[in-house]
């Protein structure tokens, strides 16, 4: 088993890249409040992600190469959001939720970068280099 590639640096990887897309959905949704007919899209991934680890919450031993396989096989998804507009031009886009998300997603990258900054701080210390 390498120390790079076990199930932790795998799920922060796909974490970081559902986050990233995150903010540029939210970016593209507030560039668009003044769009007549755009509707606001949400980016799907941590529920399916939950549901395919979930079954291993339970297990005492789990298996690495199938929750490797779970985490691969993760998926995000943008949907368009089926909220109704409260404007006249029928535009959904709620900068005030858009820009909290946007903030959210950015302090949860700086987050999941620090975690894996962590991770590979403890595998020097392991290998005796600073």
């Amino acid at each position: 088993m390498s120390f790079i590639d076990n199930n932790n640096i795998r799920l922060s990887m796909k974490s970081l890249d559902y986050l990233w897309e995150k903010q540029r959905i939210a970016s593209e949704n507030i560039a668009n409040n003044d769009t007549p007919g755009y509707k606001a899209k949400i980016l799907k991934f941590e529920d399916e992600l939950d549901k395919k680890l979930d079954i291993f919450r339970i297990a005492k031993m789990p298996n690495r190469k199938k929750i490797q396989k779970a985490i691969e096989e993760s998926n995000m998804r943008v949907e368009t959001s089926k909220a109704e507009s409260t404007r006249m031009d029928g535009n959904n886009v709620n900068t005030d939720v858009e820009q909290i998300e946007l903030a959210r997603a950015q302090l949860q990258y700086q987050f999941q970068i620090a975690q894996i900054n962590d991770q590979f701080a403890r595998l020097r210390t392991v290998l005796g280099k600073r």
